[in-house]
Order: structure tokens, then sequence, then C-alpha cells
């Protein structure tokens, strides 16, 4: 554990009002427990309290009726990795260690380094015990970024990305070992039909079905983790693998979306691209959605059984927007992100713009409804405001605390939210009030600043740069500041 200067004085001496009401609540006197769950490359619009009209998500809907629900909440950063580091470091993309998805081969992503702070660590200082389960993607299995050594006391799932992109792995990571799945042989992540089958015939995609469902394990060691430690402070980190494809769901699983009998065409794989095929991909997405639903219900419950729904704060997310994979996942159909433009990669609204719920019985107003802008970075300091360690927030985050928000007081609008990514053609875009600029093909020498007005113009449709210079030139200058370079992942080509 490190030690960081100044908290154990900070904490003896500064027990904020937040703390003692809390305690107050909390029973046996007890910090309140944290559960964090992050969604795989769920859409704005794929939960039913967003808007989605043809999958069932009545837990996470149950949640949202239970606490708070907001508009206007953004993920990390466009893809897994670098959105990922925004969250656990509370420092946004022109400050953070991974800013891309970057493999480390033969197992793993680039790392967080060690001087990095994760919310882990910080919850560790605190007390609280601290477990990992899903797909971490920031470190390999011998980095300084695996999870046992940022601040994790348990972990349990995928460490690798490239890993995660199968459901039916041979072995998933227990602690920092190996524990072996009954998939033999395990089912790729990628790959094409057979030769010679015939993609008319459903038996033809059975060669992509297993039998040990890694998010079932995985949910398992989830719930375990809360029974272990039901008589300490907890923090449960729920990064669950779905709904990224391929598209790898139990047959029980699609019995009741078949039923429907939607148009739904095979996802063959036929120009050698994507993921997995799978004979029915609009049943199956919608399926595994509705299973993550239920997995997230399982810990809920759990929580319920023990007497510790009063006492944990949950909070749900998602990574980045809906996959631009159209044949594997049709975002259309779905309406994945419904009015917003852009998918998973881009910094348009729809490939950063997630649901975010946050619920604490008492404490979070039931059924309610936040437009504040807010994002990853902003998790780290929420959390350490939520159980009377406000102080404890390292002064170098670009996070901002929501706590106020969350328990309905009045709080003063984020003056900005940056963001960056130099894939995708290299991409910046800076948020401020309700003016959002955009750069876009940054690797081509596109320095031009597009400019939206996101509450006359949620889509991003009509670009009015030419007729607000002055706010063009302000945001701009933002752009400028909030950046700062990387030898690693550079931003051509402004590095």
């Amino acid at each position: 554990m490190r030690f960081h200067p100044g908290f154990m004085l900070s904490a003896l001496l500064f027990l904020s009002p937040l703390l003692i009401s809390s305690q107050a609540t909390a029973r046996d006197g007890r910090l309140p427990n944290i559960v964090l769950i992050v969604a795989d490359d769920l859409g704005y619009r794929e939960l039913g309290s967003y808007g989605q009209e043809h999958i069932r998500t009545p837990q996470l809907d149950q949640l949202a009726a239970d606490g708070m629900r907001f508009t206007q909440f953004y993920s990390g950063n466009a893809v897994c990795a670098p959105s990922r580091c925004v969250l656990m470091t509370g420092k946004h993309p022109g400050h953070a260690a991974v800013r891309d998805n970057r493999s480390t081969p033969p197992e793993g992503q680039w790392p967080i380094p060690d001087s990095e702070i994760t919310i882990a660590e910080l919850l560790e200082e605190l007390g609280y015990v601290s477990g990992a389960f899903g797909k971490w993607g920031l470190g390999g299995p011998e980095s300084t970024g695996r999870p046992m050594v940022q601040g994790f006391d348990r972990f349990f799932g995928y460490n690798c990305q490239s890993h995660a992109h199968s459901y039916y792995p041979s072995y998933l990571w227990n602690d920092e070992q190996h524990v072996a799945l009954k998939n033999d042989p395990p089912v790729p992540g990628h790959a094409s039909l057979p030769k010679g089958a015939d993609p008319a015939d459903p038996r033809s995609y059975d060669v992509f079905k297993g039998n040990d469902y890694a998010p079932e394990r995985i949910n398992e060691q989830a719930v375990q983790f809360v029974r272990d430690n039901k008589d300490e402070p907890f923090f449960l980190y729920y990064p669950t693998v779905i709904p990224h494809v391929a598209l790898h769901v139990p047959d029980k699983e699609l019995e009741s979306y078949l039923e429907l009998n939607w148009d739904d065409p095979p996802f063959t794989r036929a120009n050698g691209y994507g993921y997995t095929p799978h004979f029915t991909p609009r049943a199956a997405y919608a399926a595994m959605i509705t299973y993550m639903d239920r997995s997230i219900g399982n810990v809920l419950k759990t929580l319920d059984e023990l007497g510790l729904t009063e006492d944990t704060v949950v909070i749900f997310s998602s990574d980045n927007g809906t996959t631009h994979l159209k044949e594997e996942v049709d975002y259309d159909f779905f309406n994945s992100v419904g009015e917003l433009r852009g998918l998973k990669g881009s910094l348009y609204e729809g490939g950063i713009r997630v649901p975010c719920i946050v619920r604490w019985p008492g404490r979070v107003k039931a059924g309610s409804v936040s437009n504040r802008v807010a994002g990853f970075e902003d998790i780290m300091p929420t959390i350490l405001d939520l159980v009377g360690h406000a102080e404890n927030s390292p002064q170098e985050i670009d996070g901002i605390s929501f706590a106020p928000t969350l328990l309905g007081e009045d709080q003063e609008p984020r003056p900005f939210l940056y963001r960056e990514f130099s894939s995708y053609g290299g991409q910046q875009s800076v948020r401020a009030g309700d003016w959002k600029a955009v750069r876009q093909n940054m690797r081509k020498g596109n320095l031009e600043i597009e400019l939206y007005h996101l509450a006359r113009d949620p889509g991003e449709q009509n670009n009015v740069a030419e007729q607000h210079p002055k706010v063009v030139e302000r945001l701009k200058k933002l752009m400028q500041e909030q950046h700062t370079p990387s030898e690693v992942f550079p931003l051509k080509p402004i590095d």
C-alpha cells in the first residue's frame, strides 16, 4: 500500500459533516459500501429507463426508479482502456497515462504506472476491502498496472481486452493465477463459419457455443465478494464484459427474444471482418443485455438479503457508446444512441455520452433526474465526498465531485469537460455549458473546429462555428490548455 503524505492527519482532524451524517445511517457506524458497475459498449439509449423499447432491463430500470438518472454523463473516452484509465485515476484524457487501446503481448494492455493513484488505493487507505470482477484492461499480468498492485485485494475475470472477446475462454484470472473453465476447446472471439458450412442452417453456428459462460462465473464471484465482506466497508468494482461483441450468449437466454420473431438476418462474417457469426444477432444482443441486467440484479438482491442496501452507494455506467459494427449490432433497430451522433470510437455525443444511475436509499432522491454535465473523472472525488473524505482527492486530478447534486444540494455547473482520442483519425472535444467544440481527422492535419449548441442541436448536425467565432476561440484555448503531450500516445499533429 502506498502512503500519501498528510492522509492520516487529515483523516483524524478533518471529519466533514457529510462523513458524520453518512455514518449515522450506516450499520454499526461504518463507512458506506461502494458498488461501481461499468457495462462494456452499452449505448445511451439501450436501457428501458433511457428510452429503449426492444431490450428488457428491469433491474437497471428499477435502480433508476430508486435513485438518480443522469442525462448528460460522459464516459472517460471513446474506447475501453483509456476510458477506464480516466475512471480509475480521475484524470481526463489530456492528462491520463493511458490514452488509447494498446496491446502488450502476450497478454494485456498498456499499464497504469505505479505512480498513478487509483480509486481502490484511496479507499484502501480508508479501510475498505476492494474487489474487481470482470474486464480490467489496464496492465498485463506482470505489469505495474495489474489490479492486485493497484489497490485491489481481490480480482476475478479477464486481465486482457482481447482475451475478453470470447465469453467461452479456456481460463480466467483468479487474483494472479489462472483458473480453468470447462470450455474444451475454447470458443474464439474472432472466427468464421467452418469451410463448407451452410449459413442458412442454424446448426452451422453451434461451433461458437461453449459450456462454461464466463460472465456467470464472474457474477458468482462478485456476489461471493459481497457475502465475504458484509461486515466491513467494501468497494466492489464490477466492469462487466457485456454487451461487447462477440455475440456469445447461452441458448436458453435467447428463447424469449426468439419468440418475438424479429426480422433478424444472420451475421455470417462473410467478409472475414468482425467477431464470431451468430444466426440471430438482434436476439443475441438483446439477450446479452438482459443477462447483464439480471446479473446486476443478483448483486442488488444480495445487498438486500444481507441488509446492506441502505448502507451502499451503487453507481452504474458504461465505458463508451455502442459499437460501430452494424452487421453484428444493429444500432438503428435498437435506436442505441437515440438522437445522438456517433458511435464507439467517436467523440461526437453517441460515442461518449452514456447512461449513469446512482442509488443511495434515503440520501439520493428516488426517481430523480439530473441534467448536470459530469464524467468518469468525477467518480473518484464523488465517492470520496460521499464517504466523508473529500479532502483525500489528489490535487492533480481533473474530477469534480457531484455529491452535492446527488444529495439534492445546489451546485455550480461544471465549467467544461475535455476529451481527446488519438485513434479513429485523431480527435479533440470540449464541452462548456451547451457549447461543444469538436476536431476530427487530426492525423490528416485537420485542425478546424466544429461548433455545436447541444441544447438546440443534440444530434450535432448544424456546425455553427462561423457564426460564433468568439466561442470557438474560447474553446480552442481550452483544448490547448488541457492537452499535455504524450510520448506513448501522441495526438498528431499537435504533439
